[in-house]
């Protein structure tokens, strides 16, 4: 059997390891300081990792096929191609969501790293079945040699990105994933022989090199930028932190309303609690009580009484009989079709969330979530 004898563009070669450095920072930066989030931002974030770490192994795999000379004309099967690249970001995303939202133990950042290189090796080997006019022949070494290195890497990859989380593990973790994800590759070509084909059987449409050139590398920069900047901003904490002052300021009198009180009793003394020191206002009867951080009292007003002077200046009904501050709500815990507001104060109590308000509380609670695995 006659082999074909190929070489390497250097350039194409410096651009695949940039591509999968640059998406290596950009997935470990989207998933740090996820504890500071809502569930809603964490699940945005963890989605926005997995597809620049997927996508940055596809990227990075065929840039470096681009840069692969050999003295025929070849071409990629679409279809393929495609399919190479949604598994290599699915398998990470399920990497992510092990990490993410279940108890982070050093046994479940081992399993990560595992199931990663078992979705590079993956995209590659279907990657490389998208090949048309030109066969690869593999060895038995090169499968070999380039499993353990796609999984040892990846374990350590993960290892220095998750066992402590700081920003320098996050620069180290970076340069391992990007090394893992290249010598993966290379590694593997280096064990492959090619043969040229007669006749190509695909299965979608081809692409020529020229195009998926231009697509692999402007797309990738696009939205690995992107997928920063919307971190950067609309996912940041500081901008979480931003839409609660901004409540809060609608509470303590940004916006006009005759109710910046509420008329209460306690010890027989008639007393009027500001709403921006009120927690949550429980029914009791035909009357509520009013907690604040340090007491408890007496209102004369019914629920629905209170339901409708406040909640047009930012207080929500969680419950039939409970309405509660979402500025002050320390956090929001889910438990199935269950979910309870948890303040901080002692006095307050944890108030329950019906089944029909839990996308409406969860939505209106700015405030940073405990969720299990959190980071």
């Amino acid at each position: 059997m006659d082999y074909l004898s190929y070489s390497h563009n250097q350039t194409l070669v410096i651009l695949s390891l940039i591509l999968a450095v640059v998406s290596g920072f950009t997935g470990f930066t989207l998933t740090q300081n996820l504890s500071a989030k809502t569930l809603v931002q964490r699940k945005i974030s963890v989605s926005m990792a997995a597809v620049a770490l997927g996508g940055g192994i596809w990227s990075m795999h065929f840039v470096a096929m681009l840069g692969l000379s050999l003295p025929v004309m070849v071409f990629y099967d679409a279809a393929i191609t495609l399919a190479s690249a949604l598994i290599a970001i699915l398998v990470v995303a399920v990497a992510l969501m092990i990490l993410h939202f279940f108890v982070r133990t050093s046994l479940n950042i081992v399993l990560a790293g595992c199931i990663v290189g078992s979705g590079i090796l993956l995209m590659h080997y279907i990657g490389m079945a998208g090949l048309q006019l030109c066969k690869p022949v593999y060895t038995v070494e090169g499968l070999f040699l380039s499993s353990i290195v796609a999984l040892f890497s990846c374990i350590i990859a993960f290892w220095v990105a998750y066992k402590e989380r700081n920003n320098r593990n996050i620069f180290f973790a970076t340069l391992c994933f990007g090394i893992a994800v290249v010598s993966v590759h290379f590694l593997a070509i280096l064990n492959t022989k090619f043969v040229a084909v007669s006749t190509s059987s695909e299965f979608g449409p081809l692409i020529s090199n020229e195009t998926l050139a231009v697509i692999v590398v402007l797309s990738s920069f696009i939205i690995l930028c992107l997928f920063l900047w919307v971190s950067a901003t609309f996912l940041s904490p500081h901008f979480l932190n931003s839409r609660k002052i901004e409540h809060k300021k609608v509470l303590d009198g940004g916006i006009k309303s005759n109710y910046q009180h509420i008329p209460c009793e306690r010890d027989g003394t008639k007393v009027f609690i500001a709403l921006r020191d009120v927690l949550a206002i429980r029914a009791d009867g035909h009357y509520s009580q009013v907690y604040t951080e340090e007491e408890k009292y007496f209102c004369v007003w019914p629920i629905t009484e209170v339901a409708r002077r406040l909640e047009n200046v930012g207080f929500i009904k969680v419950h039939r009989s409970y309405i509660v501050n979402p500025t002050k709500v320390d956090r929001f815990e889910r438990l199935k079709d269950k979910g309870y507001c948890v303040f901080v104060a002692p006095m307050a109590p944890k108030i329950p969330v019906s089944r029909s308000k839990l996308k409406v509380a969860q939505a209106a609670i700015i405030t940073t979530p405990g969720a299990i695995g959190a980071e």
